[in-house]
């Protein structure tokens, strides 16, 4: 049996075996409730958006400005994050503007990078996905977390470097990191060690 804390949903997962009686995994998952409840309180709250928050867009907060009497489109103003509409409809609106502005950026940063490789990239999409950042299928199409919108941008343009190298190298050997490095004009592995240590509570902010 196997017992896991998603950082990203604080779902507790409970992987038993098909010979394992569902009495049984329980009553061994209740004698690590411990362990289970120390993993919890290590996870990011879930941070909620509208009027008063802030939102950490390219990892620098951003304050949410809001009054009912305005427009309901969602507005960037300098530092600032302005939208008016119902109050209720808040939080919906700034995650699809959130999704449409992390699209807008990444498209040109994909474009950037591919014409550094002499590359082409038939689609860019952005999705929610939880178990990676970005992926790039043989056809050429890319597809990012429009959450890399909420990291800095060092770390968002390595994850883009990293998907267009695959548009050259289907894999993960020397030639294909040698290429990333060369295309981002730096070292990678501190983009991914961010990722690592602060994309779960990117994964926190609007749940």
């Amino acid at each position: 049996m196997r017992l896991r804390v998603d950082p990203r949903t604080a779902e507790v997962l409970l992987t038993v075996p098909r010979r394992v009686s569902r009495r049984r995994a329980l009553e061994w998952a209740a004698g690590h409730r411990a362990w289970i409840e120390q993993q919890l309180a290590r996870i990011e709250p879930a941070q909620g958006l509208g009027p008063g928050t802030e939102i950490p867009l390219y990892d620098v907060p951003h304050p949410v400005e809001w009054d009912e009497r305005r427009s309901r489109v969602v507005r960037l103003e300098g530092g600032t994050i302005v939208t008016g509409g119902p109050r209720e409809t808040v939080q919906p609106r700034l995650l699809r503007w959130l999704a449409r502005h992390a699209l807008d950026v990444l498209s040109k940063e994909t474009a950037e990078f591919a014409s550094k490789a002499g590359v082409g990239v038939t689609r860019v999409s952005v999705g929610d996905q939880r178990s990676r950042w970005g992926s790039c299928s043989s056809s050429g199409a890319i597809r990012y977390s429009w959450r890399l919108i909420l990291a800095p941008d060092w770390v968002r343009r390595a994850t883009v470097a990293h998907e267009v190298a695959h548009r050259v190298h289907m894999n993960h050997g020397p030639h294909f990191h040698a290429l990333v490095e060369t295309l981002l004009e730096a070292d990678p592995a501190p983009a991914r060690l961010w990722l690592r240590r602060h994309g779960a509570a990117l994964h926190r902010i609007g749940a």
